[in-house]
């Protein structure tokens, strides 16, 4: 007696396709220039691995730090910095204790004897996104480029925003990301603005005019 033959479900053949459309919406979205994303992210971010403990660093300053921009996800933007870490200079230390306790209020150990403030000096800046899946980039940059690149002044304003089964999780001049569920699935899609926002109110008239137009599609 032959074996019956299994058909593949019409759910599967659909989430195939979804998968599809995703992918194809992700390479054509537009998205900051790597070096430009990169360096925003690292701007902003408050937590990272060091692959050396600081008291090393005096001995040997060679060292990488590695920064997840979303340490849930290891398909995101994972950026890992390689330098030198010198200690910061005593004309610096007002102006950069001041950003640290802005970033990190309840820091009191800033005051302690033993306290330094290190800064990593830039060799090379390594990035890698979409690991494991069809999105997969990577590339580096070297300190000139690094330091070249500016930060984009839209991504400050980043806030998570829940809208139904989607969540904006960061913007920036060119557009926003979002992770949405679909059939007990997560997915990030790069939803990109018809143009650049210059300013942080152009990004409240760039998403009601994208909430226009798909509405005066959907009727």
């Amino acid at each position: 007696m032959s074996s019956p033959t299994q058909i593949p479900s019409q759910s599967h053949d659909d989430d195939d396709e979804v998968l599809k459309l995703i992918i194809a919406h992700q390479e054509k979205a537009a998205r900051l220039p790597p070096v430009e994303e990169v360096k925003t992210i690292l701007n902003h971010s408050t937590r990272g691995v060091l692959s050396t403990f600081s008291q090393d660093l005096l001995a040997n300053p060679k060292c990488s730090l590695l920064v997840a921009k979303d340490t849930e996800d290891r398909t995101d933007l994972i950026i890992t910095l390689l330098g030198d870490a010198v200690i910061v200079p005593e004309n610096e230390r007002d102006v950069v204790r001041t950003t640290y306790m802005a970033r990190h209020p309840d820091a009191v150990w800033v005051d302690f004897d033993d306290f330094m403030f290190l800064r990593i000096e830039p060799k090379v800046v390594r990035y890698v996104y979409g690991v494991a899946t069809d999105l997969f980039q990577s590339g580096e940059f070297t300190n000139n480029e690094f330091r070249e690149a500016k930060v984009d002044q839209i991504y400050q304003f980043s806030k998570p925003i829940s809208v139904d089964f989607a969540y904006m999780l960061d913007v920036d001049s060119l557009g926003f990301n979002a992770k949405a569920g679909y059939k007990d699935k997560n997915f990030k899609l790069r939803i990109a603005f018809p143009r650049r926002a210059e300013e942080r109110k152009d990004v409240k008239t760039l998403i009601i005019e994208m909430l226009q137009a798909a509405k005066s599609r959907g009727n």
